[in-house]
């Protein structure tokens, strides 16, 4: 599997520095917002979209601008620009919208940065805890600067897997999600982003998601490969700009392996 070859380390902190600076704006924003009724429009794809969501990638946008002008963008709500720069932030403002519009605490704003199509660095922030996930290629992932650590896990059968909505699989991808639940010991649905940064944290196991947005995913690979676990596609390529709607990851690398042949033989 290839590794993104590392950034010098300065340019490492000074881009993890800035993303600390987008993720305070975004949670200056969303965490006065968090607990009160949003106003919601449906997309025609049926999801939900906020004025909240248009209002913080707006603000990361400027901010990115005006730091970095050469360097692209890619975010939900409005879409690509200069994608084809070495350097590409990814912005997702509100990962989990609908649990936002629901009020159910499992949302946050995502922001990524990929060096040559691939996420060097990954920022999760959840307003409603106040927590902050980071990943960067080559170091150990943190949580409120904490090192986190994925956890060993001998079997699949002890497994606790989860998704974010089996709704997001379509008739032909269902029955890997039914191989895998058959498979673990427990499953938990709905966590949206939060579950890839309880999987880093060694409090689940795996992970399995499709219908998804490389915006949905991308900071998940250097918080997960930086806690010791293992994210990829469903056919065990790694995460990149150009990846698909499928993920898959584990805590345990054996484990992933595992879990990965389940998902290819379920959908042979």
């Amino acid at each position: 599997m290839s590794t993104p070859a590392a950034p010098s380390e300065r340019a490492l902190d000074a881009w993890l520095a800035f993303a600390h600076e987008l993720a305070d704006a975004a949670h200056a924003l969303l965490a006065p917002a968090a607990t009160l009724r949003p106003e919601v429009e449906v997309k025609a794809d049926r999801s939900f979209v906020t004025a909240l969501d248009a209002q913080i990638e707006a603000r990361l946008r400027e901010m990115i601008a005006a730091r970095h002008p050469a360097h692209g963008m890619l975010g939900e709500e409005q879409g690509a620009s200069r994608t084809d720069a070495e350097c590409v932030w990814v912005l997702d403002p509100i990962d989990g919208t609908a649990p936002f519009v629901a009020g159910v605490p499992v949302f946050g704003t995502l922001i990524a940065l990929a060096v040559a199509g691939v996420p060097v660095l990954g920022v999760m922030h959840l307003p409603v805890t106040n927590q902050r996930y980071v990943g960067v290629v080559g170091r150990a992932s943190t949580l409120d600067g904490q090192p986190l650590r994925t956890r060993p896990c001998a079997d699949l059968r002890q497994a606790i897997l989860t998704t974010s909505n089996p709704d997001f699989f379509n008739a032909g991808e269902r029955p890997a999600l039914a191989a895998l639940r058959q498979r673990t010991a427990w499953r938990i649905y709905g966590g949206c982003c939060m579950s890839y940064g309880l999987l880093a944290a060694g409090r689940t196991d795996v992970a399995i998601d499709t219908g998804l947005k490389t915006y949905d995913y991308a900071p998940f690979r250097p918080l997960i490969e930086g806690a010791g676990g293992l994210i990829t596609d469903w056919q065990g390529r790694p995460i990149t700009l150009a990846s698909g709607p499928q993920i898959l990851a584990a805590g345990d690398g054996q484990r992933h392996a595992e879990a990965l042949a389940l998902v290819q033989r379920a959908l042979a």
